[in-house]
């Protein structure tokens, strides 16, 4: 999953987003990502890593036990979002698409989940992700996924809706 760089397209007479805005939008701006405890390990222009501490509310499967598939899909789509949002210029924002996730393993219920996006592809319109799910390491991935995103410009991020 090499990166592409991305440093010549979308721009325009708008700002990126900053780190710290990136974080606070993400685990702190988005009532679903603060209740999950989404957490931004790292990211650069096109690549993203965030991560889930471990909680028994996670658990899909209590006879194996096992992690939910939601909750794994949930962190492929939130990756893979900020993935976008650091190739994209204020004020624009993104929204899903398309979202394939292939499970490929039980995740455990007592391990950090992590989540490792990369933009493959992005257009004027349209952006193309792949996300690597992963606990004790990314070279045994518990799922895999890829997903479209629409780019959607001019919406104020800097306004919490009231």
């Amino acid at each position: 999953m090499a990166a592409k760089d991305h440093s010549n397209e979308h721009e325009n007479d708008h700002a990126s987003y900053s780190e710290a805005e990136l974080i606070e939008i993400m685990e702190e701006r988005l009532p679903f990502n603060k209740y999950l405890g989404v957490k931004v390990e790292h990211f650069s222009r096109g690549d993203t890593t965030i991560k889930l501490e471990p909680r028994k509310e996670f658990t899909g499967d209590p006879g194996r036990p096992a992690l939910h598939g939601g909750v794994i899909a949930t962190l492929a789509d939130t990756s893979a979002g900020l993935a976008v949002f650091t190739i994209l210029n204020k004020p624009s924002t993104t929204s899903t698409i398309d979202l394939r996730v292939d499970y490929l393993r039980p995740g455990n219920i007592d391990q950090c989940l992590y989540a490792r996006s990369q933009v493959l592809r992005n257009g004027s319109r349209v952006c193309f992700t792949q996300t690597t799910l992963y606990q004790s390491s990314i070279d045994k991935p518990i799922a895999v996924s890829s997903a479209t995103y629409s780019i959607v410009p001019h919406k104020d991020l800097t306004t919490p809706h009231s």
